[in-house]
């Protein structure tokens, strides 16, 4: 359970990373772009080959098609529920989040962080953390913390309002995980695989609903080309293992 507990506040602290990076480092838009391009081809990758292929493998059938499409529904549901309490540009690093509204910001942070938490505890039920799943996790968190630091600075938040914000969310992460590894010990093989795609449906549709958007709007028709660079780096990770 510590070890889980562990490796899920690595994973969420490259939001306190990012956010101290946005904080000190002037980060321009186009590199944003980049950075999230980048993330976004690691975690369709993650997708495809650590969450719904190792979900087929445990259990075929209804599991998996039942998880992704209940995991995408879960997310835009949820996503539209934060953008009516205020959330809705709560990534944007233009200080859309200029109302101070700290709940939905929160919200929809942890909206995005839990299920690929879950899951990196779900990892760990096979002996070893996955490697290329915490790459991924650790690799999109970046953007989307600086992406947001920059906006709640630009909205006025302080730093230390900021920081903690972050640091919150990693603990929420942490947690999530060690619930992931502990609940789903004993858990049946189809009970796993719905949770893997269950989690794969929910970043795809993140993934085209946020992250991908904003990376062409930033870092223009070059951001196909470092998503492919992501997939690719994930891929070998996962291959390595």
């Amino acid at each position: 359970m510590l070890v889980a507990l562990a490796w899920g506040f690595i994973a969420g602290a490259s939001l306190i990373i990012g956010g101290l990076i946005a904080l000190n480092l002037k980060i321009s838009r186009r590199t944003l772009g980049i950075i999230m391009g980048f993330g976004s081809g690691v975690l369709i990758s993650a997708i495809a080959y650590e969450l719904v292929e190792e979900a087929v493998q445990r259990a075929t059938g209804m599991p998996v098609v039942l998880g992704l499409f209940a995991g995408a529904f879960t997310f835009f549901g949820g996503d539209l529920l934060i953008d009516r309490f205020g959330g809705s540009g709560r990534k944007a690093s233009s200080g859309e989040q200029a109302e101070g509204n700290t709940l939905p910001i929160v919200l929809g942070t942890v909206l995005d962080g839990v299920p690929e938490s879950i899951v990196l505890g779900v990892s760990l039920l096979d002996g070893g953390v996955s490697v290329a799943m915490l790459s991924a996790i650790f690799i999109s968190n970046l953007p989307e913390a600086i992406a947001g630091t920059t906006g709640l600075q630009a909205a006025g938040w302080r730093r230390g309002r900021i920081l903690a914000l972050w640091t919150a969310v990693a603990v929420v992460s942490a947690l999530a995980c060690g619930v992931g590894y502990q609940v789903l010990d004993t858990a049946a093989p189809g009970t796993i695989a719905f949770i893997q795609a269950f989690a794969a449906g929910a970043l795809l549709t993140m993934l085209a609903d946020t992250m991908m958007p904003e990376a062409f709007e930033h870092g223009g028709k070059s951001v196909g080309l470092w998503t492919t660079l992501g997939f690719c780096v994930a891929f070998a990770l996962a291959q390595l293992e």
